[in-house]
């Protein structure tokens, strides 16, 4: 079965930058959209970025952040520049096979297949 495993959050300055990643493991057939989501304590689940594996159309609404996808490697990427501290969150990559051009990609719900997460603290 598939299985996703993030990498790279920590503790950065306000004003730094990260790049996260998510490898994929295990079969993924044909196209699909994988997505980064992050979660603050007691706020709920949001959309950060995602792509698409056939044609690599990214999605984002802040212009910080830069995602890709490395489809030989099977590992999504997600830069992120000028951190401020309201971005300190548990970051989760999520990947479906079923969303075709990464249409519904702000759900949560849309996702089938979750990473267990990554620390990301900005201060």
């Amino acid at each position: 079965h598939v299985q996703l495993v993030e990498s790279g959050g920590g503790s950065v300055q306000a004003g730094g930058s990260l790049r996260l990643s998510c490898a994929v493991s295990g079969p993924m057939y044909g196209y699909y959209c994988m997505g980064w989501f992050r979660q603050a304590p007691g706020k709920e689940r949001e959309a950060v970025a995602a792509i698409y594996s056939g044609g690599g159309r990214a999605h984002y609404d802040d212009t910080r952040v830069t995602v890709s996808l490395d489809n030989a490697k099977k590992t999504m990427y997600v830069q992120m520049n000028g951190l401020k501290p309201d971005d300190t969150a548990t970051y989760y990559c999520a990947a479906d096979s079923g969303l075709f051009g990464c249409i519904s990609w702000r759900l949560p719900a849309e996702f089938h297949v979750w990473g267990q997460g990554t620390q990301v603290t900005v201060s």
